[in-house]
């Protein structure tokens, strides 16, 4: 084949673009790393966790916590039947033990860890009575509103839509303008930046309006979702989320002129996020050495507070520091973006 072929020169520049774009080489060889590096830690092999475990505090309760130690790999805390059925519909013990002469097991089946914490829980008090031959109990299955995974996973994969739309629709958006040449005709008109710019992330505003009310309808009408919190202030939270992430898609686009690059640019900003933010799975699962990084990024701080004021009825005063995270990223990113916006 003629080195000079239209294939080989168009194969050669191809080549030398895709090499000169670090968006794309991002895109290519980046992500896929750091996705298996942060999955990789999440999923990391690791200790037995801790079983918590809520005794109702009464008569025998003193000999539940004596069988149910730290050093059996149990934490354990005693509690009124109020606040014990309260802590297993939030997930934070994961079996609720009522003692007497026929102990009692409230725990939800479809959790996967409130299985495993029945076994243990019940191993470990057939070994403290030392006897091999069962010791009488009864279950109480608990799978009400607000304990489930689903109840877990429809504010996060809010917060998720609310991250996608605001990266996408503002930056995408933005960079497709630039690439066609459509920014350099508004440069002639009497527009000022601040008019275009808050135009297009207030529109991306309303927006989220519409995709909050569906996938919370969607939730509530399919899989019985209760909400327990206000919903001016699940629809505030919604709002400030979207002046977020359109504020971080913004600055994203603010100079990027080719697509391929802001494509990229987007992904690495939304990456941490989509694995440690607590879309699908709690953050909790990363070491704790971290913690205070991933409690730092705004769609934690978004799914947290979302979670709090959806799933525990929380108000807005008792998030204001995850209010204050989300505010100091869309600030920041919007007053940057507008300093250093180009039209070209």
């Amino acid at each position: 084949m003629n080195k000079h072929s239209p294939f080989v020169e168009l194969f050669r520049a191809r080549m030398l673009e895709f090499l000169r774009e670090p968006g794309v080489l991002f895109w290519v060889f980046g992500f896929p790393i750091l996705l298996a590096i942060g999955l990789g830690v999440a999923f990391r092999n690791k200790a037995p966790d801790i079983v918590a475990v809520a005794v109702i505090d009464g008569a025998g309760s003193e000999q539940l916590l004596k069988a149910l130690t730290p050093a059996a790999g149990f934490h354990t805390e005693l509690a009124t039947p109020e606040k014990a059925r309260e802590h297993l519909r939030l997930g934070r013990v994961s079996i609720v033990v009522v003692p007497g002469d026929t102990y009692e097991y409230q725990f939800d089946p479809t959790r996967p860890e409130s299985v495993l914490a029945r076994k243990s829980v019940h191993d470990a008090l057939e070994n403290a009575a030392g006897r091999t031959d069962p010791v009488h109990v009864r279950e109480v299955l608990v799978n009400e509103p607000g304990s489930r995974y689903i109840d877990f996973l429809i504010p996060g994969l809010l917060g998720m839509n609310i991250m996608s739309g605001g990266m996408w629709g503002v930056g995408f958006l933005i960079v497709d303008m630039r690439s066609r040449r459509l920014l350099k005709r508004l440069v002639a008109t009497p527009m000022r930046r601040t008019d275009f710019l808050g135009a297009i992330m207030t529109s991306r505003m309303i927006l989220v309006f519409g995709e909050m009310a569906l996938l919370l309808f969607f939730g509530w009408l399919v899989f019985g979702l209760v909400i327990r919190g206000s919903l001016v202030s699940i629809t505030l939270l919604a709002v400030l989320g979207a002046f977020v992430f359109a504020g971080m898609g913004l600055l994203v686009a603010c100079r990027t002129g080719k697509i391929e690059t802001a494509s990229g640019l987007m992904n690495l900003v939304m990456l941490p996020m989509f694995v440690c933010s607590g879309i699908f799975f709690s953050p909790n699962r990363f070491p704790i050495a971290v913690q205070p990084l991933i409690k730092a990024l705004p769609l934690t701080a978004l799914n947290d507070a979302l979670r709090a004021t959806i799933l525990e009825g929380a108000d807005l005063p008792s998030q204001a520091g995850r209010i204050a995270i989300m505010l100091a990223w869309g600030v920041v990113s919007f007053v940057v973006a507008l300093r250093i916006f180009r039209w070209s």
